[in-house]
């Protein structure tokens, strides 16, 4: 029994410590933390306006439970602005010991206090959690402000490295698994029947039209037609529950990536919703062998010369 959990263990090991290049994991700090940065770009007033919200509104949720009453305006617009600048150290590279976990801290509070007057957002929890784990990451010890490019590109590949990749990648397949157990727990077995998919989106395409938002006329089309729900709701269970075997394999990660980007279009197409990190397609980075991108001429130059520039 012994022997046999040790070996268990060593397969654990082997499978979360594979040894990968230092360049791939840099290349994957950079592109969570560019898009964190424009997101907070781009999001960072409405993000500080949560502090003119009527303060009986208030439901803390996530780390914000930690306060019992808002904070006051100026903590918020300072806490939105520290994590924007952040960000921008986190995707450079940048004294990564410090702005890693400020970046990952930071964007996780200021998200989590939006949602914490009434309406919870899900749009922005896979790049949260994703900005954790590579916050805990030696992720600057290539293409970053910190190191020299001779000495990291010729680090040799290392489960270091390897175990911040695999953890991002198991954190994107877990949330679909959970979205797939919400869903049976909710539904139960009629959810593969398509019924319940169908009156979803037929309510939220309702209620939109119906508040003069925007709304999907493909989806409100569709709703007619029972057959197709049918078909897209055991999709949905087989990608949502299935999405663990993504880890086993770049093919198998080809496949389901390309399912779970293609959900999300859908997702769009038939409830006009959109989750912006997904289908940006930054969020399954971590399944490729991004250090490949290097091969490139023209990409490599540019490392190189603004690696120089730097120096």
């Amino acid at each position: 029994m012994r022997a046999k959990a040790v070996s268990v263990r060593a397969c654990l090991d082997a499978l979360w410590y594979t040894p990968m290049p230092a360049a791939r994991l840099a290349i994957l700090r950079a592109l969570v933390g560019t898009y964190a940065f424009a997101y907070l770009s781009v999001r960072a007033l409405h993000l500080a306006s949560v502090a003119r919200f009527d303060p009986s509104s208030f439901e803390p949720v996530g780390p914000v439970q930690l306060l019992h009453a808002p904070l006051p305006i100026t903590w918020v617009r300072v806490l939105v602005a520290v994590a924007w600048l952040s960000a921008l150290a986190f995707a450079l590279g940048y004294r990564y010991r410090w702005s890693g976990p400020l970046s990952a801290l930071t964007f996780l509070w200021v998200t989590s206090y939006r949602s914490s007057w009434g309406m919870v957002f899900h749009t922005e929890n896979v790049i949260a959690l994703h900005l954790v784990a590579l916050a805990l990451s030696p992720a600057a010890d290539a293409l970053s402000l910190d190191t020299r490019a001779g000495r990291t590109h010729a680090q040799p590949a290392s489960g270091r490295y390897g175990w911040a990749v695999r953890t991002v990648s198991a954190l994107t397949v877990t949330t679909y698994v959970l979205a797939g157990v919400a869903k049976l727990r909710l539904a139960g077995g009629s959810w593969v029947g398509g019924d319940v998919l169908r009156a979803q989106v037929a309510y939220d395409n309702l209620r939109k039209i119906e508040l003069g938002s925007l709304y999907s006329p493909l989806g409100a089309w569709l709703v007619h037609y029972a057959a197709p729900f049918r078909v897209l709701a055991w999709a949905s269970m087989v990608l949502e529950l299935g999405a663990p075997a993504a880890l086993f394999g770049l093919r198998i990660a080809r496949v389901w990536v390309f399912g779970a980007a293609s959900f999300h279009v859908g997702v769009v197409l038939l409830m006009a919703i959109a989750f912006p990190y997904q289908l940006s397609l930054i969020a399954y980075a971590s399944f490729f062998p991004l250090e490949r991108a290097l091969r490139h001429r023209w990409l490599r130059r540019f490392a190189d010369e603004a690696q120089h520039g730097i120096d």
